[in-house]
């Protein structure tokens, strides 16, 4: 969820352009809006304003280097070149980076971002990145790139998912192997145990090991990659 006093609330007509750069007169009433944040209160009366204090996101820079692999080119007098998004981390010219859950380590000879050299790329960056000895045949979509001093990815055997089953015909039990979308990877993956049904909004247990869940139901699974995959843990 949300809370309500952090979000503006602004009437707006984006067709007769009231409240969007300048105060309407069409209504009277409204006064202007106001959010209170973990950085204190601001206040203001367009979209316009509205927009202008939105606070940037925290980037996850100081976590270890999370960055799953979009696509793999290779560039005529370059090498190999995997394309990706910067998750959390920071990758740079020089460091030593495991793709996982493929067990390939190497050297970064470059980082690039629109065609323009990067000392470094930061979380939320796309970047191409040039690699050492390394074949495109030995990585691909789906794989990982981290730090390799620094906690590198792994592949996991297993893992236990909460899953809410949104809209399914009939009931879903143990043996089901839906197509799971994780990143960039899309792997098929058994629903090997139904651990627990739980509550969609506490996350409670209702039920124990249930023999089955369906539509609207939620619950933790014990989920079984029918490949190599990498999934991060989670915790609240």
């Amino acid at each position: 969820g949300y809370n309500p006093k952090s979000v503006p609330f602004v009437p707006i007509s984006g067709f007769n352009g009231d409240n969007m750069l300048e105060k309407s007169d069409k209504c009277p009433w409204y006064k202007g809006w106001e959010k209170e944040t973990k950085l204190g209160k601001t206040t203001g009366v367009t979209l316009l304003d509205a927009i202008d204090a939105i606070e940037p996101p925290v980037r996850p820079s100081d976590k270890p280097l999370r960055l799953p692999l979009q696509d793999v080119y290779k560039i005529g007098g370059i090498g190999t070149v995997p394309v990706g998004r910067v998750e959390t981390g920071v990758i740079k010219a020089g460091m030593v980076v495991t793709f996982a859950p493929a067990n390939v380590t190497t050297e970064v000879k470059s980082v690039e971002m629109h065609h323009e050299q990067l000392t470094e790329g930061v979380p939320g960056d796309n970047v191409g990145f040039n690699v050492k000895n390394v074949s495109v045949k030995e990585i691909r979509r789906g794989n990982v790139c981290g730090d390799t001093k620094n906690d590198p990815p792994l592949g996991a055997a297993s893992f236990h998912a909460q899953v809410i089953v949104l809209n399914h015909p009939g009931q879903v039990g143990a043996g089901y192997a839906p197509v799971l979308d994780c990143h960039t990877a899309h792997i098929a993956c058994k629903f090997a145990e139904l651990v627990e049904k739980i509550d969609r909004r506490t996350g409670k247990t209702v039920e124990a090991s249930p023999k089955f869940v369906k539509s609207g139901d939620a619950a933790i699974v014990k989920m079984v990659p029918s490949k190599p995959m990498c999934v991060e843990s989670f915790t609240t």
